[in-house]
């Protein structure tokens, strides 16, 4: 079954999940301020001012950065108000990965082919992963979210939930700026500061964020290239093996017991042969010595998956099987 925060990510509804995700970085070289019990929002935004001035950022770029006059109230209320949701692996493919998304899916893979296959000659990541995370996070780069990341990033800090950690990523977003090459104005993302098309938080920004053309600063908010290049040099950085597929569908010509099954039991094809495993046309794997994991997300009467090395990367993006399912899936309706 998926939770609530890994479908929210998935469904579209905000970037919140990328807050939690393993591989971003709350870069602090030194300690400090934290809000406390009592202080006022402009209190807490003058600590957040010296602080940032103590770290080198230019003093024009915090005052129009936090010329705030008080909490967000909708960032709170979506904060607060989380709706919960229990789905099936069935009822999560039907509305994550329906036609609509597999149609969008090779359009964009067909529309950015020249740019996909030259950062796929650089990298070695498959572009595919890339126009997967690419439509997951923010329907092909259509939906960034409306939110100032600031306001939002300064509204939870200051609330108290996860204080340090929203506090942490309210500074890495004013290193942003302080870099130039955005307005605060421009910088958009969801409630919880997960930012343009790859959905980063500003501590996966500042650590794979890259620009495709090399040099200066990534535009992740506008630029789709700048926006693969950084999802590429994300899933490269996080281990992705060239050549090497994601996972594929597969069959079982018997019944398997779940304890068999799951993402930490790996086997080579060739023994996943002898329990009654086969691909999805029901013949025989063309490599025996491969290694993998068998999923079978609804039980053993629903989808089954053998999934690989970098399965797990993509789940380093989003540490959900449901998600890293969809990419894949995703990737494999775009070529």
């Amino acid at each position: 079954m998926i939770t609530r925060r890994s479908l929210t990510t998935a469904l579209l509804t905000s970037g919140a999940m990328i807050a939690a995700l393993p591989g971003t970085v709350s870069a602090r070289p030194m300690v400090l301020n934290r809000p406390s019990a009592g202080r006022s929002y402009s209190q807490f935004l003058d600590g957040v001012r010296a602080d940032g001035a103590r770290l080198g950022i230019d003093g024009a770029v915090l005052s129009e950065a936090l010329s705030l006059q008080a909490p967000n109230a909708k960032v709170l209320q979506l904060d607060r108000h989380q709706p919960e949701f229990t789905l099936t692996w069935a009822q999560y493919r039907d509305r994550v990965i329906g036609a609509k998304r597999k149609s969008d899916a090779a359009a964009a893979y067909q529309s950015n082919l020249p740019m996909l296959t030259e950062l796929w000659r650089r990298s070695a990541v498959d572009p595919r992963a890339v126009v997967g995370i690419w439509g997951l996070e923010s329907n092909f780069g259509t939906r960034i979210g409306s939110f100032g990341v600031i306001d939002a990033l300064a509204t939870l800090a200051f609330d108290g939930r996860r204080a340090s950690f929203f506090r942490a990523e309210l500074m890495n977003a004013l290193r942003i700026l302080g870099r130039g090459g955005i307005a605060p104005r421009a910088m958009l993302g969801s409630y919880a500061g997960a930012m343009g098309q790859p959905q980063f938080m500003p501590s996966s920004y500042l650590r794979y964020a890259v620009a495709y053309q090399g040099g200066g600063q990534a535009d992740i908010w506008t630029s789709s290239a700048d926006s693969f290049a950084s999802i590429a040099n994300y899933l490269g950085k996080c281990g992705w093996v060239a050549g090497e597929p994601w996972g594929q569908s597969v069959s079982l010509t018997r019944p398997i017991d779940a304890s068999r099954t799951g993402r930490q039991t790996v086997r080579s094809l060739g023994e996943w042969e002898t329990l009654g495993v086969r691909r999805a046309d029901g013949r025989r794997f063309s490599s025996q010595t491969v290694s993998g994991a068998l999923l079978l997300p609804d039980g053993p009467a629903g989808d089954a998956f053998m999934v690989y090395a970098n399965f797990n990367v993509i789940r380093r993006y989003n540490p959900s099987d449901f998600y890293a399912l969809a990419v894949g899936l995703i990737g494999n309706a775009a070529a």
